[in-house]
C-alpha cells in the first residue's frame, strides 16, 4: 500500500436506518406481488397505477409484476406520446447541436403526450366496470389517479449505467446507439427537468414507491415510511452514497483509500456528494432501498437546505464535494468555467460553476495550474490554443498558464472564469457551486477520451469568459491559500480557508482534539473529514444518534440541525484530526 497505513475503513455504501417501519418494506417480485394482491383481494374492481422515471424497465415490470396480478385491463402510456420527429421539433432549440451543452427547458412531461389519446385511454379505464385494469408507464397518473399508486423511482447513475451499456436511448428518442455525452446531454437540459418537476407533487401521495435500480431485485416500501424516512434524515447527518468512474487521467488513490476494484485501470472521478447524481440507501428493517438523492432535495428543501439557501436556490443543493484523483494519473484538461451572466444567458443556468481545490494528499511534483501567466497577449494564447485543437501543435502551457506546486492540505480557490487545472500526482477534494457539467475545456494535453474519441473542446465559449486580468500575482494573493485563523480554544482551532468573494461558499476548517461545537445558523453544512482516520459528530441535546464519520468521507448536516459537535473517535483518540466545512455565505 501506497497511501494509507493500515485498512481501508471507507464505507461505500452508508445509509439511513430509518425508525418504526421496518415492516413496510419487501423484496423480490414474487414478495411484492403478494403485497399487492392483498391489497386489491376483495374487490370487484381495483385500478392501480404505476407511473414510472425515465430509465425504469417496463417490460421487467409487465412481465414479472403486471402478469402475476391478471389484470383484466392493462393500459400503457408508450404509445400516448407524440412521434420522435414531434418531440425532436419542441426541443431542438434546448438539445442544440453541441455534443455537451444544451439549453435547460422549461418543459412539462404533459406536454410531450398526444392529449388525444390520454383523453381515449382515460375513456378506456373508466368504461371498464369490473376487475383489476393497471395503467402503467412514464405520466401513467395523467391517465387515472388509481386505487393504488405506485410510483417506480430510479437514480440518475443508474440511468447513465444503461446508457452507457447500449440499453436504454432518451425518452422520445430512438437513440440507444447515439454518443453517451450527447445522451446525457440530453437527459440534464431537458427530460430529467421534466420528469422531477411532474413526480415532484405526487411522491406525497404515493402509497408504494418501487426501487428498480437493479434488474430483477425490485424493493418496495409505503408511501408512508417513504416520507418518514425522507423527514428523518432532515434531522440527523447523513452520507449520499459515492460513485467512481474511471478517466483518462485518473489515478491510484481512491483505489486504495476508499477499497476500489484493484483489477481496474484507475478511478478519476467520484461524487461524494452531489445530490443530483448520487443515490441515498433507506434501510427498514432487512431491506436497503435505494433512492435518488434529489428525492430529499424535492421534497424536503426547506427543512434540509434552511430557509435562506432555499429562497435562494429553490430546491437545489447548492454545494458539492467530489474527488479528482490523478496520483500516478495525468494532468486534468486545461479548463475554465463560465461567468454567471454568460451560463444565464447561453444555458438557461440561474448560478455558476464557482469551485475550489482542497488538497487531499500531494505527491512531489503536485501542482495547481491557475491563472494566466503576467503579460502574455490573450490573442496569442487564443491562436495557440486554435492550433493546438486543430492538431498542429501541442500548446505550450508554460508560457501561457500559471504553475503552482501543490502540497497537502492547500486550497486553492478558483472563481468562474479563472483558466486552471489540476496537475498530475494530486488528490483534489473538489468543493464547489453545482453545476458541474459546464467545464469549457481549452487543452486536453493531446490525448483521446476514453471512446478512442477527442475530448470535447470549447474554445469559442472559453474566450468569451476567461478573465485575463487574473494573472500571476493576482492568483498568488487571491486565490492560493488565502488562509484566516478565526478562532480557537483548547484543542481546537478555526480558519477560513475561502471562497473568493465572487463565490458564495464559505470554507472553514476545524483541526481538533477535543469536540468542537458546530452551529449550522439555519443553513446546510457540508463536511469531510480531510485528516484522521475517524470522527464522531454528536447532538448536544439528543436531536440525533451518534454518526461515524472516516477519512476522506463526505457528510450533510441539515439545516434542521441547530448545533453539532465533532470529536476524535475510536484511533483518532489522542490526535489531530481535521474537517473541512462549506456553507452558504448569509
Amino acid at each position: 500500500m501506497k497511501y494509507l497505513s493500515g485498512r481501508s475503513n471507507y464505507d461505500k455504501f452508508p445509509h439511513v436506518a430509518v425508525k418504526g417501519f421496518d415492516t413496510h418494506a419487501t423484496q423480490g417480485w414474487d414478495r411484492i406481488t403478494q403485497t399487492l394482491k392483498q391489497r386489491i383481494s376483495g374487490q370487484d374492481r381495483h385500478v392501480l397505477v404505476i407511473d414510472t422515471y425515465h430509465g425504469v424497465n417496463h417490460n421487467e415490470l409487465l412481465d414479472q409484476l403486471v402478469a402475476a396480478l391478471s389484470p383484466s385491463l392493462v393500459i400503457t402510456t408508450d404509445d400516448t406520446k407524440y412521434p420522435e420527429s414531434h418531440i425532436h421539433q419542441m426541443l431542438e432549440r434546448h438539445i442544440t447541436n453541441d455534443r455537451v451543452f444544451g439549453v435547460i427547458a422549461p418543459h412539462k412531461l404533459a406536454e410531450f403526450f398526444d392529449n388525444e389519446k390520454l383523453e381515449a385511454l382515460k375513456s378506456q379505464v373508466a368504461d371498464t366496470k369490473t376487475g383489476l385494469i393497471v395503467v402503467l408507464g412514464h405520466g401513467a397518473r395523467l391517465i387515472a389517479k388509481g386505487d393504488t399508486f405506485i410510483y417506480a423511482d430510479m437514480a440518475r447513475w443508474e440511468i447513465q449505467q444503461r446508457f452507457r451499456r447500449g440499453e436504454l436511448g432518451n425518452w422520445g428518442a430512438d437513440n440507444l446507439d447515439e454518443d453517451i455525452l450527447r445522451k446525457y446531454k440530453r437527459s440534464f437540459f431537458i427530460e430529467w427537468r421534466a420528469f422531477d418537476r411532474y413526480k415532484t407533487p405526487l411522491l406525497a401521495e404515493i402509497d408504494f414507491l418501487l426501487d428498480t435500480n437493479t434488474a430483477f431485485e425490485p424493493k418496495l416500501i409505503t408511501g408512508q415510511a417513504f416520507n418518514a424516512a425522507l423527514k428523518q434524515a432532515t434531522e440527523q447527518p447523513f452520507r449520499l452514497v459515492p460513485f467512481f468512474d474511471p478517466g483518462v487521467w485518473g489515478g491510484q488513490w481512491m483505489k486504495e483509500i476508499c477499497d476500489l476494484d484493484k483489477d481496474k485501470t484507475n478511478y478519476a472521478w467520484c461524487f461524494d456528494c452531489v445530490p443530483e447524481e448520487n443515490s441515498l440507501l433507506l434501510k427498514f428493517g432487512e431491506v436497503t432501498v435505494e433512492i435518488p438523492s434529489q428525492d430529499l432535495v424535492l421534497t424536503q428543501p426547506e427543512a434540509l437546505l434552511g430557509e435562506r439557501v432555499h429562497a435562494r436556490f429553490g430546491a437545489e443543493f447548492p454545494i458539492r464535494f467530489d474527488f479528482l484523483d490523478t496520483m500516478e494519473g495525468q494532468h486534468l484538461s486545461l479548463q475554465v468555467h463560465p461567468l454567471t451572466e454568460y451560463i444565464q444567458n447561453e444555458f438557461g443556468m440561474h448560478y455558476t460553476q464557482d469551485e475550489s481545490y482542497y488538497m487531499l494528499d500531494a505527491g512531489d511534483k503536485a501542482s495547481v495550474y491557475l491563472g494566466t501567466k503576467t503579460g502574455i497577449n490573450p490573442d496569442e494564447m487564443m491562436a495557440e490554443l486554435q492550433a493546438a485543437q486543430r492538431g498542429e501543435k501541442s500548446f505550450d502551457d508554460g508560457r501561457f498558464i500559471n504553475q503552482f506546486p501543490a502540497k497537502k492540505h492547500d486550497h486553492f480557490l478558483i472563481p468562474a472564469g479563472t483558466v486552471h487545472c489540476s496537475g498530475s500526482d494530486s488528490m483534489v477534494l473538489e468543493i464547489s457551486a453545482t453545476p458541474y457539467i459546464f467545464t469549457f475545456k481549452l487543452w486536453d494535453w493531446d490525448r483521446l477520451g476514453l471512446d478512442g474519441l477527442p475530448r470535447p473542446v470549447h474554445l469559442g465559449h472559453g474566450k468569451e469568459v476567461i478573465q485575463w486580468e487574473r494573472n500571476t500575482e493576482w492568483c498568488r494573493q487571491h486565490l492560493v491559500n488565502a488562509i484566516e485563523p478565526i478562532a480557537h480554544g483548547d484543542g481546537w482551532r478555526e480558519e477560513k480557508t475561502g471562497l473568493h468573494e465572487r463565490e458564495f461558499i464559505e470554507t472553514r476548517r476545524h483541526w481538533f482534539t477535543e469536540p468542537v461545537l458546530h452551529k449550522t445558523e439555519g443553513t446546510v453544512n457540508v463536511l469531510n473529514l480531510v485528516e484522521g482516520r475517524e470522527a464522531l459528530v454528536l447532538s448536544p441535546d439528543n436531536q440525533f444518534a451518534p454518526f461515524v464519520v472516516h477519512y476522506a468521507e463526505t457528510f450533510v448536516i441539515p439545516a434542521n440541525i441547530d448545533s453539532y459537535v465533532i470529536k476524535p473517535h475510536g484511533e483518532s483518540k489522542g490526535h489531530e484530526i481535521a474537517t473541512i466545512k462549506a456553507f452558504v455565505r448569509g
